[in-house]
């Protein structure tokens, strides 16, 4: 009996706060658009940070399998920049692959930007002149066509594999493969287009590139010393040996490149774990100041809801002091007042909970990302409005709980 009674109780006491927020719509409207703003912006944007984490680590794995990146490194010298250039050479990429245990294979690369025409048709590009090694390591197959050869890799065919962007802007919905483009005073044939492969981690479209055999690219499109290279690109054998092998490269270009202990290196490795794990930080960073935001907002709500709960217990106080009288006691009051602010603070939440779906399903069509909420997100964003009903409602409902019966009866 004691348990029936309890849930009657209960059920008496939210029937009793669903009425009075009936009562008073606008006000109660009004009362729960703090939560709801805080909801939805919560809700948005940790929707928007797990969306942007996934596409940072699609962009991050479109690098290759195991991938890591060799950068020269400018050196000073009396604190001026020298000019020496680039000190990455071809052969440093062969001395990766032979004197370590941990790296399956390297690319040298060049890079430079270019304007490619056809027939009266431009398009901005980066131009990459490499090895065949470096598709292999991006794991960047053709869309169609095929690779140039190895023996077209030696003697510095002008040949070309074209991007998926830069093969729409020269040929519109024509097939490339076999013409040929121009870029400077040479031209190239087309043999392949490249699958897409989008952003990468560094903001450009590895769509828009023009790639060729790095000896036609010293030879054509820019001149360097004999081996001299922009970069390396290296994998290691497995993703266990990943740190091993940027290791083991440090070392074997330490030596090659005659560095001293305690000197600093004049090149610098990175591997994706790296290029993920400092993207994931600036997002971890500005997710956490837009929570922090969104929170200010659920806080502003409660005082909100407090405030209002506030009021309510002095523009009743003769109707507690009645239902004092008739029996109902200080938990009852506590419990009545305590669910009617509970009941505002949850349907800001759910009111917050559908503007973020909205908001969600905006940004989504806007940015081009596959934006999907967890719902256990949404059961938390349910859970913390209510408490926040609760947490700000228990201070109105205590002094409604211990206000005297007889002189709230005998206020007008």
């Amino acid at each position: 009996m004691g348990a029936i009674t309890f849930v009657i109780r209960i059920f008496a006491s939210l029937a009793l706060g669903l009425r009075s927020v009936a009562r008073n719509k606008l006000r109660a409207g009004l009362t729960t658009l703090g939560i709801t703003i805080g909801i939805a912006a919560v809700v948005t944007v940790t929707s928007l940070a797990q969306s942007a984490r996934n596409a940072v680590t699609a962009q991050v794995s479109a690098l290759g399998n195991n991938a890591l990146l060799v950068f020269p490194r400018s050196s000073r010298s009396s604190g001026a920049r020298d000019n020496v250039g680039s000190k990455l050479s071809e052969l440093d990429g062969r001395a990766l692959v032979r004197d370590s245990t941990s790296i399956s294979a390297a690319a040298p690369f060049l890079r430079a930007s270019a304007v490619a025409v056809y027939e009266g048709e431009n398009a901005n590009t980066s131009v990459i002149g490499t090895k065949l090694d470096y598709l292999a390591i991006r794991s960047w197959k053709l869309d169609s066509g095929e690779q140039w050869t190895t023996n077209a890799e030696g003697v510095g065919e002008k040949v070309v594999l074209i991007g998926k962007e830069t093969a729409k802007q020269l040929f519109g919905s024509a097939d490339p493969v076999g013409h040929e483009i121009r870029i400077g005073r040479f031209y190239y044939q087309v043999l392949g287009v490249l699958e897409e492969k989008g952003q990468s981690p560094f903001g450009q479209n590895q769509d828009e590139i023009v790639i060729m055999p790095i000896n036609t690219m010293r030879s054509s499109v820019i001149r360097t010393r004999p081996g001299e290279v922009h970069g390396l690109l290296f994998n290691s054998t497995s993703a266990e040996t990943t740190k091993r092998a940027q290791t083991q490269a440090e070392q074997i270009l330490r030596d090659r490149h005659k560095i001293a202990e305690g000197e600093e290196d004049d090149f610098m490795v990175r591997s994706q774990a790296e290029f993920q794990k400092l993207q994931e930080t600036i997002f971890g960073t500005l997710t956490l100041l837009l929570v922090g935001v969104a929170t200010i907002s659920l806080i502003v709500g409660g005082i909100g809801v407090m405030n209002i709960m506030l009021v309510s217990v002095t523009e009743r106080t003769r109707e507690i002091g009645i239902r004092m009288a008739i029996g109902a006691r200080e938990a009852d009051i506590l419990t009545q007042f305590l669910l009617e602010s509970l009941v505002l603070a949850t349907l800001g939440g759910i009111l917050g909970t559908a503007f973020g779906l909205l908001a969600v399903t905006g940004f989504g069509k806007a940015l081009g990302w596959e934006m999907r909420i967890d719902p256990s997100s949404l059961l938390i964003a349910l859970g913390v409005s209510s408490g926040i009903g609760l947490l700000f409602g228990f201070l109105p409902a205590r002094r409604a709980a211990k206000l005297d019966p007889i002189k709230a009866l005998g206020r007008e």
